[in-house]
């Protein structure tokens, strides 16, 4: 083994969670080894313990990052001064363009299922969900179910999902995504 060049910069949790992200997506969890994950940054897998105690942390860590990203669209488009129906039609636009943005963190988020992980899921997901039904329910005037919010929720995700496995960009589908959200838009206000 020849060793180790010397690195230009100290090895930080962005790096490893970068390079993850992108191996965790092209491969699966289950196809992607801490090794790998070093390997593809130049790094001794030594230096990526320093970071993380295991994969699994490691794919927590990535998961409530996004999910941290989520939260902060949620509430920047909750912070603009628009009419309760539009501010609705902007959450669930919002919700859209960004899992057709960021298609690795969406399918990481939302699409990626293991045993392993079970124990190092934090709040992240429940916390998104939660903050995304409290907003609907309060810009509905409290006149809407919680099976209703859902419903639109999961027609949400099965949209970005289906589009994102054919890998299209929002630009690609912003016509279709509008036409959904009025759709859905009908049934909660």
């Amino acid at each position: 083994m020849s060793p180790r060049k010397s690195v230009e910069q100290e090895l930080s949790r962005e790096m490893i969670m970068n390079a993850a992200r992108d191996l965790f997506a092209a491969k699966g969890y289950a196809h992607v080894s801490m090794r790998q994950i070093a390997k593809e940054l130049d790094y001794s897998h030594g230096a990526i313990y320093y970071h993380f105690k295991n994969k699994a942390e490691l794919f927590s860590a990535l998961v409530e990052n996004h999910f941290q990203l989520l939260n902060t669209e949620l509430e920047s488009i909750l912070n603009i001064d628009l009419e309760p129906k539009e501010k609705l039609e902007q959450i669930f636009l919002g919700y859209i363009k960004f899992g057709l943005t960021y298609q690795s963190h969406y399918e990481i988020m939302f699409l990626t299922k293991d045993e392993e992980l079970k124990n190092y899921m934090n709040q992240g997901p429940y916390n998104s969900y939660e903050k995304f039904a409290e907003s609907v329910y309060s810009l509905c005037g409290k006149q809407v179910s919680i099976q209703d919010i859902w419903s639109v929720f999961l027609s949400l995700h099965g949209f970005v999902t289906h589009y994102c496995r054919a890998a299209e960009s929002f630009k690609e589908v912003e016509g279709m995504a509008n036409y959904h959200v009025k759709l859905l838009l009908k049934l909660v206000v």
